[in-house]
């Protein structure tokens, strides 16, 4: 649950997060597909139009999504078609492919093979590849420079990083295989010593950096000079070297993509609205790192909800990780709780916590506790003679 609120409540501050994204917005420069536009007939290609309904892809989406692909004079439609095909992929597949990365038409049969043999390098057969494709088309099809990706791969192989966890990077996290190698290198290297500088020990480091990469790889999009100044804040805000690696882990590696402004703005924000000294506010954080991480609008958004729920500033204060669910989930869960005879604001907020998981859980311990008959041992029987 963490993982996906950092992503999206924080849009803002993750500088070089938003950057990487932006360029995908424009056509991509596909260094690796071969192909030339006749920009002077402003015609569509009627073959490759003709070809495309043949695999019942619907054109209405490509031309909304990528047009420009149909007016090129080089296609591959059935070339790319029948690889997948010969893969194992369905008509239905293939058609969705098409549909939502218009750019594999582009794409040279030979480009294909030499992309397939790359991440067939991570995944455990054809079928496991060709589900990929399928779900993460672009990931597939839009490299810039495949020599770089393969020689990232190898690099992430030579670290430790299961083949799996590699895969999930190939898909959702492809942006850090455009990185030459050595700038994932010089990163590892940095986190490397900044782990150790922090006073983790070199036995526990490679299961430490392991486990970060594979929680948060978008760390690796960072620059050294970010990582230094974040540290460096850290520890003016009077954190020990102990507290800051416990923060790193908790947060994933997403604090090194928070800048030390919107950290202060957070602090400032946090420290007057639970009224509390520096010395409490570090323990609030550690209690609850999020707080470093939300922006002042979120966190005043969440404890305006939480007070409009009849919850105290206090209660908060005693259980902040709260602060991690949206008001929508408070509502709902205050509902259920109260369909219990159940009264938070009366309570601690332990039973209000936690993921969906562990909520549901909870829950259903306080139903079965509520509607199990009391039995008292020693009460005599009443027993009609």
């Amino acid at each position: 649950m963490l993982w996906k609120l950092l992503i999206s409540s924080q849009p803002c501050r993750l500088c070089s997060f938003r950057k990487m994204l932006s360029a995908s917005k424009y056509r991509p420069s596909l260094e690796c597909f071969t192909y030339a536009t006749d920009r002077q007939s402003n015609k569509e290609n009627k073959r490759t139009v003709e070809k495309l309904y043949k695999f019942s892809v619907d054109i209405r989406k490509i031309r909304r999504l990528k047009g420009w692909v149909l007016f090129e004079d080089e296609t591959y439609v059935e070339e790319i078609a029948n690889v997948l095909q010969l893969l194992g992929a369905n008509e239905a597949a293939i058609a969705s492919i098409l549909e939502h990365c218009p750019e594999a038409i582009v794409c040279s049969p030979a480009t294909f093979n030499t992309q397939r043999e790359l991440w067939q390098l991570v995944c455990k057969n054809e079928q496991e590849l060709v589900k990929l494709i399928e779900q993460f088309p672009e990931s597939f099809f839009t490299v810039k420079d495949q020599e770089t990706q393969k020689l990232n791969i190898q690099f992430f192989q030579e670290l430790g990083l299961k083949n799996v966890v590699i895969s999930r990077f190939l898909t959702t996290a492809s942006n850090i295989f455009h990185n030459p190698i050595e700038k994932n290198k010089q990163m590892i290297g940095i986190l490397q010593e900044s782990y150790l500088n922090l006073g983790g020990s070199e036995a526990n480091m490679k299961v430490w950096l392991l486990k970060l990469l594979s929680q948060n790889p978008f760390i690796l999009l960072n620059s050294s000079a970010a990582i230094k100044e974040t540290l460096e804040f850290l520890q003016e805000q009077g954190f020990t070297n102990s507290e800051i690696l416990q923060l790193l882990s908790k947060l994933k590696g997403f604090l090194f993509q928070l800048c030390p402004e919107s950290i202060q703005n957070s602090i400032t924000f946090s420290k007057s609205a639970f009224k509390c000294t520096d010395r409490d506010l570090k323990q609030l954080v550690l209690k609850c790192p999020a707080i470093l991480y939300y922006s002042v609008p979120v966190l005043e958004e969440r404890i305006q909800g939480l007070l409009k729920e009849g919850i105290s500033i206090a209660q908060i204060k005693e259980t902040p990780m709260v602060l991690e669910l949206t008001p929508q989930i408070v509502q709902y869960r205050i509902r259920k709780l109260n369909s219990l005879g159940y009264r938070i604001k009366d309570g601690h907020l332990v039973n209000l916590n936690g993921t969906k998981e562990e909520f549901e859980a909870n829950f259903g311990k306080i139903q079965a506790k509520k509607e199990r008959p009391l039995f008292n041992p020693v009460a005599p029987l009443n027993v009609e003679e």
